[in-house]
């Protein structure tokens, strides 16, 4: 399963939610597939789409808040699992792709390839419910009962390490910003 593909299957699910990505790969395909005004790119701070993404549900509670991530990103602030499981907001669902490496700086290896597995360090931080999946039915199935489920979730999605062939978006990162405090101020 590429994450093109896995973001294409769930695109249409994505409408009424407030939707935060990680910068690089996750941002620019989803760009591709279509901007939304309920879109936020997260440039220039990898490791923290999961900590905004906590900041929108707590802030906004009866709208439901998608993040999509990546592996190294998670990696990056493994500590952002037990802040979402502290807080447990029933509106956040957090995507990891996991393409077992960074992709978008070069396609570096991360430590998921080898040893460690997002979707037991979330369920060990207390993220109250977890899923692994590798298919692209299993992430469809996965993502819909996630978000049915109105408990915190976090999804980690086993991806190819293929991506784009640039990895930013062509949307200014202040007017971005705009049209997303915007869409948030009507939730």
């Amino acid at each position: 399963m590429t994450r093109l593909e896995a973001l294409g299957a769930i695109y249409d699910r994505l409408e009424g939610s407030a939707v935060v990505t990680i910068m690089g790969a996750v941002a620019a395909e989803l760009q591709s597939i279509g901007h939304r005004q309920n879109f936020f790119y997260l440039q220039h701070a990898m490791g923290l789409a999961s900590s905004v993404g906590l900041g929108i549900a707590l802030s906004k509670p009866t709208t439901p808040v998608v993040v999509f991530d990546g592996d190294g990103s998670v990696l990056m602030n493994l500590g952002g699992l037990s802040t979402l499981a502290r807080y447990r907001p029933p509106n956040l669902l957090h995507v990891v792709f996991d393409n077992e490496s960074l992709l978008s700086v070069g396609g570096f290896p991360t430590a998921t390839g080898t040893c460690t597995r997002l979707a037991e360090v979330a369920a060990a931080a207390g993220v109250p419910r977890t899923a692994c999946v590798s298919t692209l039915d299993d992430f469809v199935r996965e993502f819909a009962a996630a978000q049915d489920a109105r408990e915190l979730t976090t999804l980690v999605a086993k991806v190819d390490a293929i991506g784009p062939a640039a990895f930013v978006t062509d949307l200014g990162l202040l007017e971005n910003r705009f049209q997303f405090q915007r869409y948030l101020q009507t939730r």
